[in-house]
């Protein structure tokens, strides 16, 4: 008799999972490199969208820079020729505090900015850091406006600074608006009768202009790379996490079906070698115990007409040896089944004739007996002899399932696929998950007495004949037997 532990069978589980994750190892290491290869991507994308955003930044500054400086240049040329020179020749000096000379010079300037989308013209005093002139009136007089980029211009260095504020955020609703400003300072010199400038500097003019809309622009383009980029990223990931979830599911079925297989194998295998064992020691034990069983017989008879009154000790000696051979025998058609012979029969007469030899067994144990025999069943495959041993079989361990008497059920019908289905109901004590589970494994058994082979070459029987059997049971609710065989 051999018992399966509780512990033995956790352990069991985990081996399984061990070696079903370490046949999964490889396709979870792919998994991990997918996801971070995409993960990846899309760190580079966004990457990519900032660089593209500061490079067009730069671009815009480039461009924006080199326009300014034309136009500060042609507004150098032109403040020159209509102003300084006309109000020198007129009042011999420069004073934009008169009115007259702050009205031509504004004029002036007025007249080249015009339509050009410049936001202000402010023009430094040389000799201090002071707005002598500015299109916006309420900076005008004021001191130490002009900062680094006014002192770079003063010693001949035209320069620009770019100052902006907002990024891709500022694109959502409610939120503060972008905003960009160019500043472009560059010498005001005296110009030549060539048209050349001279390198005596007056000044320094500064140019204002209003780049919100391109900045906005800008960010738009960036914000779009950014959102192009997330959902074609998020689109791939559902596709990627479909695909690899998917093909997660067929791997580990295929590991667990390996497992399976590597599993029944190596059944298959410990059984051959035990087989053959139990084969070699059933086969000499069984001479002997027929010797044993004969002399025993033959000393009940000498012993009733010498010691009457005594006979029943021999007779224990054969009921023993006969109970021996028993299990000699279930060793034997365990280790070498008998070639299974098909041929068209049916299934109920065989249940018939099974119902009948366990009758007395029955009526011993005050076990009620319900048929459900469907008639004009199909003929099915069948092997007589051995699904009349299997029957018994299936018979024999309900009766002992209600040791104080019960209802044993036996009916027959048509199941799917056309398939004849047996179904054998008892309501005894019934077993748990964990025992119905092993019930078809050889040597396993729950009972005091017996080899635990009964159940095990019932289903090999079953599965000669290219039939399915199971069970389903539960603690103190009876078992249920289902065998379902083809039609011939």
């Amino acid at each position: 008799m051999v018992k399966l532990r509780k512990g033995g069978k956790k352990t069991q589980d985990l081996v399984q999972q061990q070696k079903l994750d370490a046949g999964l190892q490889p396709f979870k290491l792919v998994k991990y490199f997918t996801f971070t290869s995409l993960a990846v991507i899309l760190i580079f994308t966004l990457f990519l969208s900032w660089a593209i955003s500061q490079n067009a930044k730069k671009v815009m500054l480039k461009q924006s820079e080199e326009y300014s400086m034309v136009l500060a240049e042609n507004l150098n040329q032109q403040v020159f020729r209509r102003f300084v020179l006309p109000t020198v020749v007129r009042f011999g000096n420069i004073a934009l505090s008169n009115p007259e000379q702050f009205g031509t010079l504004d004029a002036v300037v007025k007249s080249v900015i015009q339509g050009m989308k410049i936001e202000s013209v402010t023009i430094y005093d040389s000799s201090m850091n002071i707005v002598s002139y500015s299109t916006v009136d309420d900076i005008v007089g004021i001191k130490d406006l002009g900062g680094v980029e006014y002192e770079l211009a003063l010693s001949g260095v035209a320069n620009s600074r770019l100052l902006y504020s907002g990024s891709v955020v500022n694109l959502l609703p409610e939120t503060k608006s972008l905003s960009c400003e160019l500043r472009t300072f560059i010498p005001f010199r005296q110009v030549r009768d060539t048209g050349e400038p001279s390198d005596l500097i007056m000044g320094v003019i500064e140019i204002q202009k209003d780049l919100s809309k391109e900045y906005e622009n800008i960010i738009r383009l960036q914000g779009s790379i950014i959102a192009v980029s997330g959902t074609v990223m998020a689109v791939l990931f559902l596709v990627l996490r479909t695909i690899v979830s998917r093909a997660g599911r067929i791997m580990e079925g295929k590991a667990l079906e390996r497992l399976r297989l590597e599993e029944q194998l190596n059944q298959a295998e410990r059984l051959a070698h035990l087989g053959t064992m139990v084969a070699t020691v059933s086969h000499e034990i069984k001479s002997p115990l027929g010797i044993v069983r004969s002399t025993a017989e033959i000393l009940e008879k000498r012993i009733k007409k010498v010691a009457p009154g005594s006979e029943h000790l021999a007779r224990i000696i054969v009921d023993e040896t006969s109970r021996l051979n028993d299990i000699v025998m279930e060793f034997l058609d365990f280790a070498r089944p008998q070639e299974t012979k098909l041929q068209p029969g049916n299934i109920n007469e065989l249940v018939e004739k099974a119902l009948i030899f366990i009758a007395h067994k029955l009526e011993e144990q005050h076990i009620e007996l319900v048929k459900e025999l469907q008639a004009d069943l199909p003929l099915v495959h069948l092997d007589p002899e051995q699904l009349y041993r299997a029957l018994l079989n299936i018979l024999v361990n309900g009766i002992q399932a209600m040791p104080d008497g019960g209802s044993l059920k036996v009916r027959t019908q048509i199941g799917s696929k056309g398939k004849v289905v047996l179904a054998i109901s008892d309501n005894g004590i019934g077993m748990n998950e964990e025992t119905a589970e092993q019930i078809f494994k050889p040597f396993f058994t729950d009972k005091h007495k017996g080899t635990g082979l009964g159940l095990s070459i019932t289903k090999n029987i079953i599965d000669g004949h290219n039939g399915e059997i199971h069970i389903e049971s539960a603690i103190n609710a009876g078992t249920t037997f289902f065998i379902s065989l083809p039609t011939a």
